[in-house]
């Protein structure tokens, strides 16, 4: 199969510092290729990937000072797709509506996974206006805002088997929280948390600019209690030491979490997750096999006293059977063929009715 992968040009695919969206396009971009498809992808051009790679822009947004419109060279991207996607069996974007007006008077089949939230008002005529632009999100809790969407399937996120994987020497100690500080992940609810349960907490964490203020005046003050230790931002080399140390991955969100890298992040190193109800929550995690489901700080608090009873290797089983990349990019494949054949029917009828 033909497939075209169009990222956002944020970041790099994979990206080179914080970029969730295009993490997931460099996984299942590379599963692709393993499957033997024919896979180009439209990124920046210092991704790097075993596709073909078609550079929209010489380089991530975020990593070029002089870039101030960062819509201008989606456009760009846009219209260099829209040129050459006859040579594709389908389109696959990662543009959030972007592509709806343009690509949706094309011949050329075309999805397009919505990875963020979909719960603001705005989102709400654009749905309406384009009803019919086939879309998959990444959690059944993710679709609900947006009945009206033409929702092709659900198709949750996996990361390479044996990208992270439980480093068994290391002697869980500690509980950790990973990701990105921002009101709606609440580090200081993870904060609280820890001081209850009497263990100690490690933070690695990215601070955006945009919650910079937010980091100085509500959690910089936090971290200098004496169980909590900062590590601040960690790579993927960095991950499996961090989370295998850990009894347990807090992730007390305060808001509908579209996925939730992170939790499957910590579950294919073997490390169970305590986590709210929240979002994508009850979809990822299997209560009493992965973590606990928690409704409030309490209840967290009374979970992680049956921790050690969740069998780690139980855990990095349950990533293998449900969150691997090639399981993710197999069951995309299945909505490709679901969508061509789709597309192909109406074509057929018209052949079928003119002879």
């Amino acid at each position: 199969m033909r497939i075209a992968q169009i990222a956002p040009l944020y970041e790099a695919v994979p990206p080179k510092l914080y970029g969730g969206t295009e993490r997931v396009v460099s996984y299942l971009t590379e599963a692709l290729v393993d499957l033997g498809h024919d896979v180009t992808l439209f990124a920046s051009g210092d991704s790097v990937t075993s596709a073909k790679l078609e550079a929209a822009w010489p380089r991530a947004l975020r990593l070029d000072p002089t870039i101030r419109d960062a819509l201008a060279p989606h456009i760009v991207l846009l219209e260099r797709v829209r040129r050459i996607a006859h040579e594709f069996d389908v389109l696959h974007f990662h543009l959030d509506y972007l592509p709806f007006p343009l690509f949706s008077t094309l011949d050329t089949p075309f999805v397009t996974t919505l990875h963020g939230r979909l719960d603001l008002p705005e989102l709400q005529p654009v749905f309406d206006s384009f009803s019919e632009a086939p879309v998959i999100s990444i959690s059944d809790s993710q679709r609900q805002p947006l009945g009206q969407a033409n929702w092709l399937n659900t198709i949750y996120h996996g990361l390479p088997k044996n990208l992270l994987t439980p480093q068994t020497s290391r002697k869980p100690e500690y509980l950790a929280f990973l990701g990105r500080i921002c009101p709606e992940k609440r580090v200081d609810t993870a904060i609280k948390i820890a001081a209850l349960s009497g263990l100690p907490l490690k933070i690695a964490a990215k601070v955006d600019k945009v919650d910079q203020d937010y980091f100085k005046t509500e959690i910089e003050p936090l971290l200098s209690q004496a169980h909590v230790e900062f590590v601040g931002e960690i790579n993927e080399a960095q991950k499996p030491e961090f989370l295998s140390g850990a009894k347990a991955l807090l992730f007390p969100i305060d808001w509908s979490e579209p996925f939730g890298l992170v939790m499957i992040e910590a579950m294919a190193c073997g490390t169970p997750v305590v986590a709210f109800n929240r979002g994508s929550v009850p979809e990822v995690i299997d209560p009493g096999v992965t973590g606990y489901i928690c409704e409030d700080v309490q209840g967290a608090v009374a979970a992680l006293q049956n921790i050690d009873s969740l069998s780690r290797e139980s855990i990095r089983a349950q990533f293998e059977q449900r969150f691997t990349s090639h399981i993710m990019a197999s069951n995309y494949v299945e909505s490709y063929s679901e969508l061509i054949e789709a597309t192909r029917r109406p074509v057929l009828r018209r052949v079928a009715a003119a002879g």
